[in-house]
């Protein structure tokens, strides 16, 4: 890494990162929808018919599954609750066999070695996705065998073709590879599909450098400059890189036994079609906005440019012209969370108005907020005075804003990243999605390197700051969609048991 990025990033560290200006929590009727069944079978119809230029599932993957682990971790010197439940559980779990673990009664710190370490199954050092996560009475499923079941069930292309892009670390390629080779094969023949599956790294040159407590540069034992992977924000760069244009975002470990899948297939399709019926009123109103800017500038629709728009003052005080702003304000406000600030030049709102709709659009799943994990959906103010919904998570929000503190204990809902997205302009080019990321929304975390303090930096998340310029939408989906593996006793829950 270069001294010019190693100044700015221990900047950073010192400066920190502003607080976001959050306006109220979004919730049901004011940012969240809630759809009946009705509304859900016509969405999935518009799934079923609309036009798509191509449909990719992308898995974020990359990573050990060390936090899987890290009670049983815990309990490989001294035996505690986690390393005790899962002996005593331990022929419940698709991973057992009697040749690793033997017959019970199970030793909890044996099992915990045999599980984790060399001469065992070595999970404490793999990653999540290849992990025997499902027990069935003809075979043991991963996480990944998992996703692509699921995944051509509402991601099939017209073709037969299924495509998941699955994000991986360098290291861990072999073992993913060997994990689609066990299954690819027979999953075709048994769906009647066609796999395409592309393995994607994070770009080392994302990585971070770490800082100690007094915010100077993490030196290892050699000397030099510790340096971490910025979190799952620098897969933006993956993501821009997929030609298709529908994207169905999801978490490696957010995955069930398959019969449960029929709930998250429902809810996934009704996501794709509320996606696409959003792609296409919003390329309606660009298309209107174009004509009018055509009918004035004499050029290609193709070539108006937000720049042109002020030229053409006499076209937005027509009637006609400034009914249309008001339909597109109005729709914008009620469907998006975006208000704009009041602008009385007709030109320039029209140009403010089409800047807003030429984005990409992202649909995203919420859930109602029992206790699991997760970021939140909030309605916030941006630096240029419009509204925008936003998943925030806890350390973005200002712990002395009684405003912001507020908003966020009243939030009725969490994101368990269930997202669709579409990323084609209305001319069918594809966006740029580098240029709708917020640099201030990064995150300073807390972790530690072979027990040494340190603070980590972290690009602006995923679905947090990078997708903060983008059209968003927030539907309630089902909580039976949402199933994570975030400990190895999650496992135990009745979505990945099969008895």
């Amino acid at each position: 890494m270069d001294n010019d990025k190693i100044i700015a990033q221990t900047e950073r560290f010192r400066k920190g990162f502003p607080w976001l200006e959050v306006v109220a929590p979004a919730t049901p009727g004011q940012g969240i929808e809630i759809l009946d069944a009705k509304a859900g079978k016509e969405l999935c119809d518009y799934a079923d018919s609309a036009e798509v230029h191509g449909k990719c599932k992308f898995v974020p993957a990359s990573g050990a599954a060390s936090r899987m682990f890290k009670d049983i971790f815990a309990g490989l010197e001294t035996p505690n609750a986690a390393s005790g439940r899962l002996a005593a559980n331990l022929e419940k779990f698709a991973f057992y066999s009697r040749e690793i673990f033997g017959d019970a009664p199970f030793d909890p710190r044996a099992t915990a070695d045999r599980l984790l370490n060399a001469g065992g199954l070595e999970y404490g050092s793999k990653p999540k996705g290849v992990l025997k996560f499902h027990r069935y009475p003809d075979e043991v499923r991963t996480a990944l065998a998992e996703h692509l079941v699921e995944g051509q069930a509402y991601m099939r292309n017209p073709d037969g073709s299924v495509n998941i892009t699955v994000t991986i670390s360098p290291e861990h390629r072999e073992l993913f590879e060997k994990a689609v080779a066990d299954v690819k094969q027979a999953y075709e023949k048994r769906y009647g599909v066609t796999y395409n599956i592309r393995f994607t790294c994070q770009d080392k040159e994302t990585d971070t450098i770490a800082v100690d407590t007094s915010n100077r540069p993490f030196l290892k034992e050699d000397g030099t400059i510790l340096t971490r992977p910025a979190g799952h924000g620098a897969l933006i760069f993956n993501l821009n890189e997929l030609e298709e244009e529908l994207v169905s975002i999801k978490n490696i470990d957010n995955v069930c036994v398959e019969r449960m899948q029929d709930v998250t297939v429902l809810w996934k399709k009704i996501l794709m079609g509320r996606a696409l019926q959003l792609r296409d009123r919003i390329h309606g109103y660009i298309y209107a906005l174009d004509q009018i800017a055509s009918s004035q500038g004499h050029m290609p629709v193709s070539n108006i440019m937000q720049a042109y728009m002020p030229c053409l003052g006499d076209a937005w005080s027509d009637p006609a012209a400034i009914e249309l702003c008001n339909k597109i304000e109005d729709f914008l406000g009620k469907e998006l969370c975006i208000s704009i600030p009041e602008k009385t030049d007709p030109a320039l709102r029209a140009e403010l108005l089409r800047k807003k709709l030429d984005r990409p659009i992202r649909v995203c799943g919420m859930v109602r907020n029992e206790g699991e994990p997760g970021g939140g959906p909030f309605i916030i103010k941006g630096k240029d005075g419009c509204t925008s919904l936003q998943i925030l998570e806890g350390a973005q929000i200002n712990p002395d804003d009684p405003k912001a503190v507020a908003a966020l204990k009243s939030a009725t809902h969490f994101n368990p990243v269930d997202i669709v997205c579409c990323l084609r302009r209305f001319d069918g080019s594809r966006f740029d999605l580098t240029g709708f990321v917020d640099p201030e929304t990064g995150f300073i975390s807390s972790k530690s390197w072979k027990g040494r303090e340190l603070k980590a930096l972290e690009l602006p998340g995923l679905w947090n700051g990078a997708m903060s310029d983008w059209n968003t939408l927030f539907v309630e989906v089902s909580p039976e969609t949402f199933n994570p593996v975030k400990t190895v006793l999650d496992l135990l829950r009745p979505a990945h048991l099969n008895q």
